[in-house]
């Protein structure tokens, strides 16, 4: 990282809680406080930016930035029908097109732009590992306006929309969501495009609490055909809209309901893929890539179950790729199970945001083909109850961007990764008064405690034990992070760090993954809320 990225870094780290300082203004609007939180949110994103990225001078893969320039290569020089296929021009195992058409478009408009700069960015076969200031800038600038028009505007919408809440904190909610270390440093640091699925996710979400499920369900198709991945979303989407239908009665409203949303979706679909329906063998290929079994059970060190269990048992040594698959996916199901019951038996907005955290987090921890950045699709349904279970919240966010840690030193983004994790943990703690937020109401354990009183006597001391909990683990996490910068590790050992950070964000994630569970099954607000949707 050079000098001027050093010293903006730290400027944007003292000087972040200016809007923490407006909050204090009654008189000033709402609108005017959202401003000042979006600019800051987006003076953060362009100081990441300065950083390195994921490959820099790395031949020959190089890495995601290297990866996303290439698909715009391909895009912009072959005819559509080739983008997914082997062929001399297209070498799938350089950076393949996998991920689904959306973002093959996307690539197509961002190449388009490349062309009218500079052709040299995307010509074929000679721009391979093309690397320069003025493309970096292009490259950072196409992150950076996606994320402005998609992501941003979702999430200051959502919330502005947050009901019985003050303007002081719906404008904190904001701007600790907008500070989320784990998805600027990923997009705007390792470069990728997640802000986009993510936006659209998060429409879906904004658009379902208004009643507008027809625009909802657009939202997320939007999103599911930009990135797989959101498959670990689709259960919660599936099983709300579902519940609602069934409430309002299968013969009547909710049927007609139901058949909106099954032609809205199958349209959605229909929209999207529409240059490779004319061959069922191109639509077969598109798939094969997107959902390549080959690759194996999880890749790097990533913080799920299969890879904690490698440790002791070599799960890819010991177990076939096909019972991986089949052993992946019994235990997800199983996991996921009683939260997708709950939520179509009774079906609430918070239940709905409940479950895409739960969901999102069996998914990451027990699917098959797993990667550490799939920690995003749980983050940021976390992030939407933020100002529902702040202390909780916050310290998944903490844990989230963590689990990374391997990924983002590999970059050199030891520098953003420290400065944006203080910067988030500051704003969480000014903007919520997190460590007064322990309490068994705050962490909405109170059904779950009621249940509990008549089996164990130390849970009235929960809070204290939580308390201590967190501030165990946030010594750990910087003690490794210091620890993974700085102290070389044996020569026996090359994997200590990483694979002692990957195994840590685990346990914190099984952890997690039981008390949303709590959460739900116990939560007597559910089933007073969802006598609402009719």
């Amino acid at each position: 990282m050079n000098p001027d990225s050093v010293i903006a870094m730290f400027l944007v780290f003292f000087f972040f809680q200016v809007p923490l300082g407006f909050l204090q203004r009654p008189a000033m609007e709402k609108w005017s406080l959202m401003t000042v939180t979006v600019l800051l949110a987006l003076t953060v994103r362009w100081t990441v930016s300065l950083s390195s990225y994921s490959g820099a001078g790395k031949p020959p893969m190089y890495g995601d930035y290297e990866a996303q320039r290439h698909w715009q290569e391909v895009t912009y020089n072959l005819p559509i029908r080739q983008w997914y296929f082997n062929t001399s021009d297209n070498n799938l195992l350089y950076w393949g097109l996998d991920y689904p058409p959306l973002t093959a478009y996307h690539s197509f408009l961002c190449a388009y732009i490349a062309k009218l700069i500079n052709p040299d960015w995307i010509a074929l076969h000679t721009s391979r590992g093309y690397e320069s200031q003025p493309h970096k800038l292009f490259m950072r600038t196409t992150v950076f306006v996606a994320d402005l028009l998609i992501y941003i505007p979702a999430v200051i919408l959502y919330c502005c929309s947050l009901k019985e809440t003050s303007t002081k904190k719906q404008v904190s909610s904001a701007l600790c969501i907008l500070l989320y270390p784990g998805l600027i440093l990923i997009d705007h640091g390792h470069f990728q495009y997640n802000s986009v699925s993510l936006g659209f996710a998060l429409w879906g979400v904004l658009w379902l609490s208004y009643d507008w499920d027809l625009l909802g369900s657009v939202a997320f198709c939007l999103a599911l055909n930009y990135k797989q991945m959101e498959l670990y979303h689709s259960l919660p989407f599936f099983c709300y809209l579902l519940g609602k239908c069934f409430k309002k009665g299968l013969k009547g409203k909710g049927l007609v309901l139901l058949t909106k949303i099954a032609g809205t979706v199958v349209a959605s679909f229909a929209v999207c893929w529409l240059p490779f329906c004319t061959d069922v063998e191109q639509m077969m290929q598109v798939l094969r890539r997107l959902f390549p079994i080959d690759r194996g059970l999880f890749e790097d060190k990533v913080a799920n179950i299969w890879c904690s269990l490698s440790v002791l048992i070599k799960i890819k040594n010991v177990v076939s790729p096909q019972t991986q698959l089949k052993l992946s996916f019994a235990v997800t199901f199983l996991s996921l199970l009683p939260t997708c019951i709950k939520l179509t038996v009774q079906p609430s907005l918070r239940g709905f945001k409940l479950a895409l955290v739960s969901c999102a987090l069996s998914f990451f921890l027990f699917s098959f083909q797993v990667h550490e950045k799939s920690i995003l699709l749980v983050s940021v349904p976390v992030c939407l109850i933020l100002n529902e279970i702040p202390f909780m919240a916050m310290w998944f966010l903490l844990v989230s961007t963590f689990s990374m840690l391997p990924l983002l030193l590999k970059d050199g983004l030891m520098l953003a990764y420290t400065v944006t994790m203080l910067a988030f943990l500051l704003a969480c703690v000014a903007s919520f008064s997190i460590f007064e937020k322990t309490s068994v109401e705050d962490l909405q354990l109170k059904p779950f405690s009621l249940f509990l009183k008549r089996y164990v006597s130390w849970f009235k001391s929960f809070p204290r034990i939580v308390r201590s909990l967190f501030l165990l683990s946030v010594t750990l996490m910087g003690v490794l992070s210091l620890m993974s910068a700085t102290v070389r590790p044996p020569q026996r050992l090359p994997d200590l760090f990483p694979v002692s950070v990957s195994s840590i964000s685990c346990l914190h994630f099984l952890f997690f993954l039981a008390y949303f569970n709590i959460i739900i099954l116990w939560d007597s607000k559910n089933s007073r809320s969802q006598k609402k949707v009719s």
